[in-house]
């Protein structure tokens, strides 16, 4: 570590001695993307330090560029401004008919905002807090109001012929619990079956197959389940017959199933049932009539709290939901994904930034339309610094190699807990964007993104890249 700290200092100090500050990318960088077979015509770059008139260096700083998840720094520094750190969303439940000793005569209403984050243990906290209001038994249906959001129809498998990756979940006003089920494997104690379940326990998703065990490495043990899945709209399967390798402990693997509607169905028939209520209607969706009585409200945790897992999980179902939100700080519902569009380029008129080249899709990066240049991206992230929220927007960034999606990267450097930084990875697309502090104060904003089909090859030259500027924010001077 020593050595290549030491290194890092002397190739910063020649390159400052021999280039301008307006530099191009740091030698020993742009030959760690030539040694992956990257050419530095797919790369876009701007470092700047806060508070300087004139970048550290730069590569293709205007160029449009996709930038995977890294445009989440986009949508969270916006809702964060416009909705406030500490907005909150709402999911409230009426009574669509009288309630006499503890039985609705009528449809149990739901009405989502947007909630990104309604867990297993917020919607059992629903359904807990409409048992304390005295009611037992519902002989309606369950009424789901989404109106809060007006999407076109979402094709879960058009982006990546993923459909049943929970990242592939379309935005919806009432999304519960990301509509996924996490299934869990373990060897039994005897170490000669494997125990297997599922989180929920859906009614409407069975569970199949006994895989057996087998000595030798884990490896790719979801392969060697040979699963498979039946998914319909109401009801779905998962059979796994092949093999589980005793090395692999307990795993986990997260599926999107069912639809919206009926997942939050089933949702609903599990706990309400746990909680002693008595249900056996459908679900439609439907909106909340005048004279509906309010029962309760169920309060999302705040903004703060769900940036910080966007930005540091880079959750994209998350960021979809936030982005729509943005829509309503500047138009009646229902949200469209023009009107967050228009909302949020409104917001940046506000900072003075004017990006021309930037194309907003869905706010999460997972996107192949979506496009901002690295100097862009590195203006917004000064804008950041200077702003009321710049607190609850650096924190929300993952560590260098303390937490998040960087928290196995840059382990044995001095930069450890030293770099705020957002990542994205999309295939043929590699991004990285945040802020580089040094030991006596010195702050730098940092934002590279590679466009190329060798992308996935780029994490040691952009990782270069970051150890390079702390070494200047350590020691060296910019001219």
């Amino acid at each position: 570590m020593a050595l290549r700290w030491l290194n890092a200092v002397l190739a910063v100090s020649a390159w400052l001695l021999a280039g301008s500050a307006f530099a191009a990318l740091p030698p020993e960088v742009s030959r760690a993307f030539f040694a992956a077979q990257i050419p530095i015509s797919a790369v876009g770059a701007w470092v700047q330090e806060i508070g300087a008139a004139r970048p550290v260096f730069s590569q293709q700083p205007a160029r449009p560029m996709n930038p995977a998840s890294t445009m989440k720094l986009v949508t969270t520094f916006a809702a964060l401004e416009l909705l406030g750190p500490d907005y909150r969303w709402r999911t409230e439940a009426y009574a669509g008919g009288p309630v006499i000793d503890g039985v609705l005569e009528g449809d149990l209403l739901l009405k989502g905002y947007g909630d990104p984050k309604i867990t297993i243990e917020q919607f059992q906290a629903l359904v807990a807090a409409l048992r304390a209001t005295g009611l037992k038994t519902i002989r309606g249906d369950l009424v789901l109001d989404r109106s809060y959001f007006a999407l076109a129809a979402h094709d879960p498998g058009a982006f990546d012929g993923e459909p049943l990756k929970p990242y592939n979940v379309g935005p919806d006003a009432l999304l519960i619990n990301f509509k996924s089920v996490r299934f869990v494997f373990a060897p039994n104690a005897d170490g000669d079956a494997v125990d297997i379940h599922a989180e929920p326990e859906l009614g409407s998703v069975a569970l199949r197959g006994v895989p057996r065990t087998v000595a030798g490495d884990c490896g790719d043990w979801k392969a060697a389940l040979e699963a498979s899945f039946v998914n319909h709209a109401d009801n779905a399967a998962a059979y796994f017959g092949g093999r589980y390798p005793v090395a692999c402990g307990e795993r986990e693997w997260y599926v999107a199933l069912l639809d919206h509607s009926h997942y939050a169905l089933a949702m609903f028939r599990r706990y309400w049932s746990e909680a002693g209520g008595s249900f056996a209607g459908g679900v439609r969706d439907g909106r909340v009539p005048a004279a509906a009585k309010p029962l309760t409200t169920l309060q999302s945790p705040p903004l703060y709290d769900v940036v910080r897992d966007i930005n540091k999980l880079s959750n994209n179902v998350m960021a979809r939901q936030l982005f729509l939100t943005l829509a309503t700080s500047e138009y009646p519902p229902p949200a469209t994904t023009a009107h967050a569009s228009a909302a949020v380029r409104r917001w940046l008129g506000t900072h003075k930034l004017a990006f021309p080249e930037l194309v907003l899709d869905n706010g999460s990066g997972l996107s192949r339309h979506e496009r901002i240049s690295a100097r862009s991206m590195a203006q917004l992230l000064i804008a950041a610094d200077a702003s009321k929220v710049r607190s609850d927007y650096v924190s929300s960034l993952a560590v260098a190699a303390t937490d998040g999606t960087v928290r196995r990267r840059f382990q044995d450097e001095q930069i450890a807990d030293q770099a705020f930084l957002k990542t994205g990875s999309l295939e043929a697309v590699r991004a990285l964007a945040g802020y580089v502090l040094g030991p006596t104060g010195r702050r730098f904003v940092v934002a590279c993104f590679v466009n190329h089909p060798n992308a996935a090859g780029s994490q040691q030259a952009l990782d270069l890249l970051v150890e390079h500027v702390y070494a200047i924010a350590a020691g060296a001077t910019t001219r």
